[in-house]
């Protein structure tokens, strides 16, 4: 996953310092070198993450990140300041402008990549929520911007895995300054317990527990349906930072390193409380709001409403983001002789369930939405070729392999899919002109004998080609998360 990675500092050698160790990393680096220049190009840029110092002539490293944490379209983007000061009461002061992290000078390489890594996956997901927004307020049913930085803070549940009682009476003590909840357990089996049983906002987790890994019991939570969207942060002692930044890789949010300061543990935990909720605000006001007017009632995808404003929005993102998309558009072989064999009873339920394998064989932040009678169009956003390809055939495979269950003589029928795709880059196009490319080659699969992935610019996905490219996506996984 790549990220555009704004630095700001106004040492140029410390600019380009971190610019070489990102750009070994494959990040688009930009840089500014005053507090102005950075607002400039967090307005104009559109940066995933910021990389900010403090210590600069004129507008300091707080005052730029106040500014943007105060602006509602910028709130958003993840701010992790660097520098050389030491005091914990300046770590606090940042936190509590809305940075994201604070890292010191000389940065830990380990810390530096894994933090990008993981604000990059979570900026990602926000905006793709912040893209549903948009499209709600153009409908009407959302009417105010949401701003993170607006979020309560007070009354979260949280739950505290440690076995180590002076730790966990300094946290308790800490969080209770904000009227929180904190339920604790001293290890794995005892947490799982709770987290089935209740609704917790936040999870802290230490590393070092005498009886387990706690890294594995991350790993666990991050895997576990109740608990996989909620923040993790662990707690750790200086010597963890490799296991600290796997756990980053696995999904925690943040970290702790012990010895603990009580002002930095509720500032900390405040970051992630207001962004659970400001997450979960998006998701609200766009699920309840959106349901009944832009999903379809058969299928519960979205419907052409809605895929038309949400492409045109994310067209209209990518070009400042300079990203690629992919659009896929997948027709059901042979429908109509499928309602007219067994009725539309039958022909409902093939609907439904090619729906929930399309759904559940693309990745959370996709859109699935039925185009039409029986054809549907899945976007990629930010994806390679390589990728979609893959995903492209994996769907198609998804359908044709497993007969569908439904109400026939037989039990079940033997559907295939014909698939259509073109990759989309950053610039200006127009829906129709989208949706038209990867129609072509939808044609064309048809034309070609249905069951078979076609591509623009690629051509039919065969058998070999797609054991290649498995191994491309592969080889791009290994790169990205440093194998």
């Amino acid at each position: 996953m790549s990220a555009r990675v704004l630095v700001v500092d106004d040492i140029l050698p410390n600019v380009r310092l971190l610019e070489a160790k990102l750009a070994c990393e494959y990040y688009d680096v930009i840089t500014a070198v005053s507090g102005q220049e950075a607002l400039d190009k967090v307005a104009n840029e559109n940066p995933d993450i910021v990389l900010l110092d403090i210590m600069m002539p004129g507008m300091d490293g707080f005052e730029v990140c106040s500014r943007i944490k105060s602006n509602p379209d910028t709130a958003h983007i993840p701010v992790v300041m660097v520098t050389a000061l030491t005091d914990i009461q300046d770590k606090v002061r940042g936190l509590e402008v809305g940075a994201d992290d604070f890292l010191s000078k000389p940065i830990n390489d380990i810390a530096l990549m894994a933090r990008v890594r993981s604000l990059a996956r979570l900026k990602m997901a926000l905006d793709e929520w912040r893209i549903r927004e948009n499209a709600a307020t153009q409908f009407g049913v959302v009417t105010e911007k949401t701003n993170l930085m607006q979020e309560p803070i007070e009354g979260a549940r949280i739950l505290l895995i440690e076995d180590k009682e002076y730790d966990k009476d300094k946290i308790i003590e800490a969080l209770s300054a904000d009227l929180n909840i904190v339920m604790s357990a001293p290890g794995g089996i005892k947490a799982m317990e709770m987290v089935a049983a209740q609704d917790f906002d936040v999870l802290m987790v230490s590393l070092n527990l005498k009886n387990e890994d706690g890294l594995r019991l991350c790993s666990h939570l991050r895997s576990n349906e109740r608990t996989r969207s909620l923040p993790i942060v662990m707690i750790a002692d200086e010597k963890d930072m490799t296991r600290v930044a796997h756990g980053m890789e696995i999904g925690a949010y943040d970290y702790l390193m012990r010895p603990l300061e009580k002002s930095e543990v509720i500032a900390r935990v405040r970051t992630q409380v207001r962004r659970r909720r400001f997450q979960e605000r998006l998701r609200s006001s766009y699920e309840i709001s959106l349901s009944m007017a832009l999903t379809d009632s058969l299928t519960g995808l979205y419907n052409r409403r809605y895929l038309e404003v949400h492409l045109d929005k994310l067209i209209e993102s990518n070009k400042q983001s300079k990203k690629a998309l992919a659009v896929l558009i997948m027709d059901i072989d042979n429908f109509k002789i499928i309602n007219d064999t067994h009725g539309h009873n039958a022909g409902d339920e093939v609907l439904r369930v090619f729906s929930d394998r399309v759904k559940n064989n693309t990745r959370s932040f996709d859109l699935v939405a039925r185009y039409g009678g029986e054809e549907f169009v899945v976007i990629l956003p930010d994806v390679s070729p390589e990728r979609a390809y893959m995903i492209a055939e994996r769907l198609r495979r998804s359908i044709g392999d497993t007969p569908i269950t439904c109400s026939v003589e037989a039990g079940s029928l033997e559907i295939t899919t014909s698939i259509g795709g073109a990759i989309i880059e950053s610039g200006d196009h127009d829906i129709g002109e989208v949706i038209g490319r990867a129609d072509k080659c939808l044609y064309e699969a048809k034309n070609s004998g249905r069951n078979c992935t076609i591509f623009e610019g690629k051509g039919l996905i065969s058998k070999e080609d797609y054991q290649e490219i498995e191994r491309a996506v592969y080889t791009q996984d290994l790169e990205e998360f440093g194998g």
